[in-house]
Formats: structure tokens, C-alpha cells, sequence
């Protein structure tokens, strides 16, 4: 047992490891919805939570949102801004998948695809994946907290 206690957890590498993750994930997540702004605004709009008249301007600049996070996180600029606000943005689409499943709105979650086709599952599904795509972030964060603490 006491080997377990010296165990040294590299928190500086899972921080990375945990970063290049998340900002993978918006990146690809980005990707198709810049490439199909009007099919990605046809889920924006199914979602039922915003006026018409702000649904092509999230379906525009929400992409490219996650595009520049996601290269903030790559690129290590602005670290703990760029986890803040993609902590935020995944707890507001998880929010938004339990504000419709609990209104009997089953929509395309349009996270990684704006086809809807491509991303047809049961919206129980997407609650789950996108609340385990939530702790991403958070494990971020906690495993940068701790890597700065160990190296004080």
C-alpha cells in the first residue's frame, strides 16, 4: 500500500493529454458545421429555444466559437479562458438536450454533424455522451490545478 502512496501522477501531461482533447473534439465539431451553415441552422432552429431572428446568427458564429476555442486549446492561448468558456458551451448544449428531451422534443443534437442523418440517435444518448463530454473539460482544469500544485 505504501507504494501506492508514492506514486507521482504527471498532472502537467493529463492536463495536456485532457486539453488536446477538448479542443479536438471542437475542432471536428466545428468542421461541418462551417462547411453547411444552413443545413447546421435547420437543427438550430429545431432545438426550439431562440427567437428566428437569432437562429441563423448562432448557426453562423456558434462554429466558428468552437474553431477558436478549440485552437486556443491546441495552441495553449488563453488556457483557463478557453477552458472556462468550452466547459460553459458543453454544459449549455447538454442543458439544452435536457430542456427538450423533458419538453418531448426529440431533436438531431447537430454536434458533429449538421445532417441529420448522420447523428440520429435517442436523445437519452445524447444526454449521456455530452455529459461525459462535459467532465472533459472539468478533468482539464482539476488536472491543471494539480500540476501547478505540484510543481509549487
Amino acid at each position: 500500500m505504501s507504494g501506492l502512496r508514492e506514486l507521482v501522477v504527471p498532472w502537467a501531461a493529463l492536463a495536456w493529454l485532457l486539453r488536446m482533447a477538448v479542443g479536438g473534439l471542437l475542432l471536428y465539431a466545428s468542421a461541418d458545421k462551417i462547411m453547411n451553415p444552413q443545413d447546421f441552422a435547420v437543427i438550430v432552429k429545431d432545438y426550439r429555444l431562440l427567437p428566428d431572428f437569432l437562429v441563423n446568427i448562432v448557426a453562423i458564429w456558434l462554429p466558428w466559437f468552437e474553431l477558436v476555442l478549440g485552437f486556443c486549446l491546441f495552441t495553449d492561448w488563453w488556457r483557463q479562458g478557453a477552458l472556462f468558456l468550452a466547459t460553459a458551451l458543453l454544459a449549455a448544449f447538454w442543458l439544452a438536450l435536457i430542456v427538450n428531451y423533458f419538453r418531448g422534443i426529440n431533436v438531431n443534437c447537430g454536434c458533429f454533424s449538421s445532417s441529420p442523418s448522420d447523428d440520429a440517435a435517442p436523445m437519452l444518448w445524447y444526454i449521456g455522451r455530452d455529459a461525459l463530454l462535459l467532465c472533459l473539460p472539468l478533468l482539464a482544469y482539476e488536472a491543471g490545478r494539480r500540476a501547478r500544485a505540484q510543481d509549487a
